[in-house]
């Protein structure tokens, strides 16, 4: 391998290290302005479930470091999720040299919105799931057995709500960027409604703790999504393929010239 082909990769990889270090810098920026409030944060988190909680129930730590490390997990959990606009900004300022200007205008819009219906997902999950379940497992557990759940396995259940309904509220996204390059069109997909109905019930199976309530509270608003998705998807039919076609007709017009 040549010297001057080498060179673009060691500029990739120093860039490449130069946006992460970015990401872990802002993480521990945001982390160590929240530590000191770990056990705030995590009581907010679990207030949806104390809520719910028979009169005299409590919340346990059944390892000897739980009630110090639980609180510090999670605060390194919301500083990651805090960061989320800062960490996709360095992973736009990555790519972007590499991309078309139309490409481009397309990306942030792109960030953007997966930024927020990410946050949308969990905040989903926060102020509508989580009272609608828990209350229904509270009302439904067998008499004479008293709920008194780990925080440790409590903060597990909810990371993973809230990982699947912030994911799943991606679906938007995915359908407009499949359309944007003509992998799909909106007509084609209208006739995959059924399909996409149960499929939306599958997810909710496979994403969410084995229990009917959580995944019919995910297949739901995922099935709305795909509408959304479908409905903004029309803007965008085959528009990325046509940009690149013309780019590159440019690109073509202007070496030979």
């Amino acid at each position: 391998m040549a010297v001057e082909d080498t060179q673009p990769l060691i500029s990739h990889l120093i860039e490449l290290r130069k946006r992460l270090l970015n990401c872990i810098i802002s993480v521990l920026v945001v982390f160590l302005a929240l530590v000191y409030f770990a056990n705030d944060i995590y009581q907010i988190v679990s207030a949806p479930l104390i809520k719910h909680m028979p009169a005299g129930a409590s919340m346990i730590a059944t390892d000897v470091a739980s009630p110090f490390f639980t609180p510090i997990k999670l605060t390194i959990i919301v500083s990651v999720f805090a960061s989320a606009p800062l960490l996709l900004y360095q992973v736009w300022a990555f790519i972007a040299p590499a991309l078309y200007k139309h490409e481009r205008r397309l990306v942030m819009p792109l960030l953007f919105s997966s930024t927020f219906l990410f946050y949308a997902g969990m905040a989903f999950a926060y102020f509508i799931v989580f009272p609608l379940a828990f209350s229904f497992f509270a009302h439904t557990a067998p008499h004479g057995v008293l709920i008194a759940t780990d925080i440790n396995k409590y903060l597990d259940f909810v990371m993973a709500l809230f990982m699947a309904f912030g994911v799943s509220f991606q679906v938007p996204i995915a359908i407009v960027l499949l359309c944007w390059t003509g992998v799909v069109t909106p007509e084609s997909l209208k006739k995959k409604r059924p399909y996409v109905l149960v499929g939306a019930f599958v997810v909710g199976m496979l994403l969410t703790p084995p229990d009917v309530f959580s995944q019919t509270l995910l297949a739901i608003p995922l099935y709305l999504l795909f509408e959304i998705g479908l409905f903004c998807a029309r803007f965008y039919v085959g528009k990325g393929r046509r940009d690149r076609q013309d780019a590159d007709e440019n690109e073509d017009s202007g070496d030979g010239e």
